[in-house]
């Protein structure tokens, strides 16, 4: 047995892809299947804010997408939203301040749909957050996990859509929050009166040391029948990435920004 560390890629089927949206515009991304199994479930990604260093390898996502398909069985499809840039390379188009932007979450719904990926649940950070309850309550989509969710672009309608259609929605708030913390996070998702909002001792907006703890709660709610702490340790081929190449601007250039 390996101990699995921030940097190990687990096996997987990996394949980068391009997103086709409605206004014209190409976006970069990959999926992730597991290496020998149909996927049980499938989180599609929706990154930070991109003009302070969000992008489709921000830290919680790039491992969701090396270590789930391996430990959890799920499928992972991550991508830069208009105008992001990342190692995967950049999407077409420009920030558009969460407008443009409900092209994006759509051509990421489509192309799940399309493939025919199984249980598709939105999980956004941040900037995602706003994305996938403005634009996410979708016929396709199971249900909505948010990290970090700052409420900033959603409005009080975009929150009823969501009460009227009764899809799970989880907020997975840090206690330490800059913009929005738990008891707080618990007023303003009453507008979703199923919505579950879990405080999270001691992490911050970034998650930084906190990833699993993302991870394990995130597939609490998406797949209930996988086992929950995801193992530490791998009993198979591992690869490592290069930390250098996957830079996490989201720590560096996004720490003191507003989201």
């Amino acid at each position: 047995m390996t101990a699995i560390r921030a940097n190990s890629i687990l096996p997987a089927r990996r394949e980068d892809i391009e997103l086709q949206t409605a206004d014209g515009l190409t976006l970069v991304g990959e999926l992730a299947l597991p290496a020998d199994r149909d996927p049980v479930a499938t989180l599609i990604c929706l990154h930070p804010l991109p003009t302070h260093g969000g992008m489709m390898d921000s830290h919680v996502y790039r491992k969701a997408a090396w270590r789930l398909p391996a430990l959890a069985g799920f499928a992972v499809l991550r991508f830069n939203s208009r105008g992001t840039s990342s190692v995967r390379g950049t999407s077409e188009g420009a920030f558009d301040n969460a407008v443009g932007e409900r092209f994006d979450v759509a051509a990421a719904i489509e192309y799940a749909e399309f493939h025919e990926l199984p249980n598709r649940w939105l999980v956004g950070w941040s900037f995602g957050t706003d994305l996938a309850l403005k634009y996410g309550c979708d016929p396709a989509i199971s249900g909505a996990i948010l990290l970090s969710p700052p409420l900033r672009y959603s409005k009080p309608e975009d929150l009823a859509v969501w009460a009227d259609a009764g899809r799970p929605v989880t907020a997975l708030v840090p206690e330490h929050d800059d913009y929005l913390r738990p008891a707080e996070a618990k007023e303003r998702f009453a507008a979703i009166p199923h919505a579950e909002v879990v405080g999270v001792p001691g992490a911050k907006h970034l998650w930084v040391g906190d990833a699993e703890t993302v991870l394990d709660e995130i597939v609490r709610r998406v797949a209930p029948q996988v086992p929950v702490p995801l193992p530490k340790d791998w009993d198979g081929p591992m690869e490592y990435g290069d930390a250098s190449a996957y830079a996490d601007r989201t720590v560096a250039a996004f720490a003191d920004k507003p989201r």
